[in-house]
């Protein structure tokens, strides 16, 4: 049965109802890491069971991997209690490498028809271009899912990392339920011009890396081993040698913060997201029901101003070491143009 202790809320003005905080899929699938498929099942059934409804994943996760998960672990259950959020896009080469996007019309189609089987359902809920193919206008790409709406095999469009311009390109064509982009204490970028776009267009958030890929906790990697050779950290910029240190420095003094207040450092980074607005859904990517259950104990953390400004203090923006993606990565984000 579900709890009910997750509000509600709902993605933007045309978006669907899901719970107040939602289940990212992907670490499931080796990104940070070995886990466990049985772990990572159980734990999409207690996010279901808790109420959380939205799952996302992406058809390149471990090139359909995770996909295949997810399939299984909603399998025995009511297809209404899932809010399926999927991403589709990227191109990765037979031995991992990244090889572009591809949003073409026609392409897209494709793609949606593999995620349909491997997800074992008729429909997703919100379909997503992963990033903005350079060579697609965005038009064509908003388009071509539109035709999906109406054909029955999505249900609602969302965009992931594009800028305000690209917002309101897309937002001509179709409505749009959500924009999937990160937002943390550690990456704040999108409350200067993204964040308000999305508010005048009736457009949600899904805010990934709300724990900054694990920085933002009481167990931070990085501390005492090196990152494993498939852990997706062990590139990542933030969590390189000098940037690690001051990163973790920053953790640090929101841990202080955290003890203060009786909760952990992961509650309270997931707190002040939620409190930047009801239109912003946080994705947990938790790996096992222990760190969803701690996940949750955010939505009972009320923050003052006083919290805020304290919160803020302790890790301003600008002391954040490293950027968010390698340099590569970082030029494929419309969002940071």
């Amino acid at each position: 049965m579900t709890n009910t202790q997750i509000a509600v809320a709902r993605l933007g003005s045309t978006g669907p109802a899901v719970g107040r905080i939602g289940l990212g899929a992907m670490g499931m699938s080796g990104s940070y890491g070995p886990a466990d498929e049985a772990e990572s099942k159980a734990t999409v059934h207690a996010a279901l069971d808790s109420g959380a409804r939205l799952v996302d994943t992406g058809d390149f996760y471990a090139m359909g991997h995770n996909e295949l998960l997810v399939g299984r672990a909603i399998a025995d259950r009511p297809r209404e209690e899932t809010i399926l959020s999927v991403k589709f896009g990227a191109m990765i080469g037979p031995d991992g490498s990244w090889q572009g996007f591809d949003s073409r019309p026609a392409a897209l189609r494709n793609f949606l028809s593999y995620s349909l089987r491997r997800l074992g359902v008729d429909h997703v809920d919100i379909y997503r271009p992963a990033r903005l193919d350079p060579a697609v206008p965005i038009e064509d790409t908003v388009g071509a899912i539109a035709e999906l709406v109406d054909a029955g095999y999505v249900r609602h469009i969302g965009l992931s990392e594009v800028g305000a311009e690209t917002l309101r390109r897309a937002a001509a064509v179709h409505p749009i339920a959500d924009l999937q982009i990160e937002y943390s204490l550690f990456s704040r970028g999108i409350e200067t011009e993204i964040l308000p776009v999305c508010r005048e267009l009736g457009i949600g958030i899904t805010a990934y890396g709300v724990l900054s890929r694990g920085l933002l906790s009481d167990t931070a990697p990085g501390r005492t081993a090196d990152f494993g050779p498939a852990d997706y950290r062990a590139h990542t910029p933030r969590f390189q040698g000098a940037n690690l240190a001051a990163n973790l420095a920053l953790v640090d003094a929101l841990a202080t913060l955290a003890r203060d207040k009786g909760v952990s450092t992961a509650q309270l980074a997931i707190a002040w997201v939620l409190s930047r607005g009801g239109d912003i859904v946080p994705l947990i990517g938790a790996r096992t029901r222990t760190r969803w259950s701690e996940a949750l104990g955010a939505l009972d953390i009320a923050l003052t101003g006083a919290d805020i400004a304290a919160i803020e203090a302790a890790v301003p923006a600008a002391a954040v070491a490293g950027s968010r993606y390698a340099e590569a990565q970082m030029s494929a984000l419309d969002s940071e143009r």
